[in-house]
């Protein structure tokens, strides 16, 4: 494995669930930007860009850390993510943050509260994440927050510039496996709506199980 690129023998399987967490969702205006915290300054990239397309008039970002991220952000996800966005011009007086979550139901619950907390109404949300992570959001938002319309967007990014991006392959498909699971799973858990998978998904997924992709399943 090269430092950008993955195996050719799963290349097929990982296409497959890169493909699958795309929701493919046309950006449009709503009443608040919600950044998902994570180990991707990307989730902040899009969010500027966002932002200075007029999307959304307020920004939240959300996250603590994880054994994934304290090394790339050791002041936190949503520290990081408002740092960078105020240094590429979004207003520090638009972002709130939250800085507790620990997870995409925590992300969405603590989002909504402070959002409540400001007097800030909220009936449509564009939920920015890593792009294997939009499936995921989408129906943990829209089991934690039903009654607002959601949009799922991430930095527009192929496969190949993600990895190159992220400069861990390895990594990337762990994490990529792992939310497949969690899309299942956490549904089962009562965190998210059910979501199709279809054969082939699941088909791909297992064999990522196979050849050892397993780091990051629950």
């Amino acid at each position: 494995m090269t430092e950008t690129s993955v195996p050719l023998d799963v290349r097929e399987d990982v296409e497959m669930l890169w493909d699958y967490h795309d929701l493919h969702h046309a950006a449009r205006r709503c009443d608040v930007g919600i950044g998902l915290g994570s180990h991707d300054l990307g989730v902040a990239v899009v969010a500027v860009d966002l932002f200075h397309r007029g999307m959304f008039p307020h920004l939240v970002f959300t996250g603590a850390n994880a054994p994934t991220t304290v090394e790339r952000f050791p002041q936190g996800e949503a520290v990081a993510y408002r740092e960078y966005s105020v240094a590429h011009g979004v207003p520090e007086n638009v972002i709130l943050i939250d800085t507790m979550a620990a997870n995409t139901a925590e992300n969405l619950t603590f989002s909504r509260a402070l959002l409540a907390a400001n007097g800030i109404e909220v009936r449509s949300v564009l939920l920015m994440s890593r792009p294997y992570q939009q499936r995921r959001a989408y129906a943990t938002c829209r089991k934690m927050w039903p009654e607002v319309d959601v949009v799922c967007r991430s930095q527009a990014l192929g496969l190949d510039d993600y990895l190159t991006s992220i400069g861990d392959p390895k990594k990337v498909v762990d994490m990529l496996v792992g939310d497949t699971q969690r899309v299942e799973v956490y549904a089962d858990r009562g965190f998210a709506i059910p979501q199709p998978m279809p054969p082939q998904v699941r088909k791909a997924f297992d064999r990522l199980v196979a050849k050892g992709y397993t780091s990051r399943l629950v």
